[in-house]
């Protein structure tokens, strides 16, 4: 696989699929020849220096501030119709089968990028296989980024917007579908939903979520040596500037500090190079405490958002996530 592949297949938050615990005598599967060397080879490129420490997220940050990098969709592939429209001040692109979207389900996909990085190609790529494969109509807002919009303001307009995608659907199922920092952002938003009284969607699809910017956890010093991409040091400093004047351990930026209760049915994916994996265990534990019915994938030596990534691994992660959202 050529590094150029790489680059473009990666160009996502620089920030895996789970097996279920293996039954006894049932062997956990080893990561694939080619899922080994994604991992050596993702070391090679430099989403992991960019996370190295504060001052490297702020760079990062004031430079993408001069140049603004675009969200138009990027990569969508055939059989593919886009829709711009605007919803609550925020550009929101609507994705359906060009085949026609009567009596689709719908799915809202909220990308990754740490809060501070755009929709990019490598989501887009995956919005327009969901579109396609499950036959779903998307729902993707360009959410406004930090530190110039924070957790206060972005996860209550995330939670509205989807309040009225569940009003106008009908009868028609919907799934929110987040990666990283988009998936700990569609926590939160049904978390505030729940909490004034408004349905929840019919499933939550977590790909290796965000839930914890505190990234505070002693044994994540070890996985932070193994994660091929993330770094402790930037991840918390991207977690400041989307807090704003919330702290860190505020639901709205870490929902795993929220409650569980009354909330929608969760499937889960991440994989033991990622660092984020023991909140993902944990959000779990605490989920299915409250009630709710969770499916954990936890798979071995996958790294952060392996489920969108072209290896074998990722493509069995992503047929999981078509066929729970169609």
């Amino acid at each position: 696989m050529s590094v150029a592949r790489i680059v473009s297949a990666l160009q996502f938050c620089p920030e895996g699929c789970v097996f279920r615990p293996p039954a006894p005598g049932v062997r956990d599967p080893a990561p694939s020849l080619q899922s080994r060397l994604f991992n050596v080879l993702l070391r090679q490129l430099p989403y992991k220096r960019q996370l190295a420490s504060a001052e490297a997220v702020r760079a990062h940050v004031q430079k993408l501030a001069l140049e603004p990098v675009t969200f138009e969709p990027r990569g969508l592939g055939r059989g593919v119709e886009a829709t711009l429209t605007k919803m609550g001040g925020w550009p929101v692109y609507y994705t359906a089968p060009s085949s026609g979207h009567e009596g689709c389900n719908f799915v809202m996909f909220l990308h990754g990028g740490g809060y501070i990085n755009e929709i990019v190609p490598a989501h887009w790529r995956f919005v327009g296989q969901m579109t396609r494969k499950a036959g779903v109509v998307c729902v993707v807002p360009i959410y406004p980024l930090a530190p110039r919009s924070t957790a206060k303001d972005v996860v209550p307009a995330t939670g509205e917007l989807l309040r009225m995608l569940l009003e106008d659907a009908g009868q028609a199922k919907v799934t929110v579908v987040g990666n990283s920092a988009g998936a700990g952002l569609a926590l939160a938003a049904c978390q505030w939903l729940r909490d004034r009284g408004h349905r929840q969607p019919n499933r939550l699809v977590l790909i290796s979520p965000g839930a914890d910017a505190s990234v505070s956890r002693p044994e994540q010093i070890e996985i932070a040596a193994r994660d091929p991409i993330q770094d402790i040091p930037g991840i918390v400093e991207a977690g400041r500037l989307y807090a704003g004047e919330l702290d860190i351990g505020h639901p709205f930026v870490s929902p795993l500090n929220g409650a569980f209760r009354f909330l929608a049915p969760m499937t889960i994916f991440s994989g033991t190079r990622d660092l984020l994996y023991p909140d993902s265990v944990d959000l779990a534990a605490r989920a299915r405490a409250a009630g709710v019915s969770v499916e954990l994938y936890l798979w071995r030596d996958q790294p952060h958002n392996y489920a969108l990534m072209p290896t074998p691994e990722g493509r069995r992660a992503r047929a999981m996530i078509f066929g729970a959202v169609a």
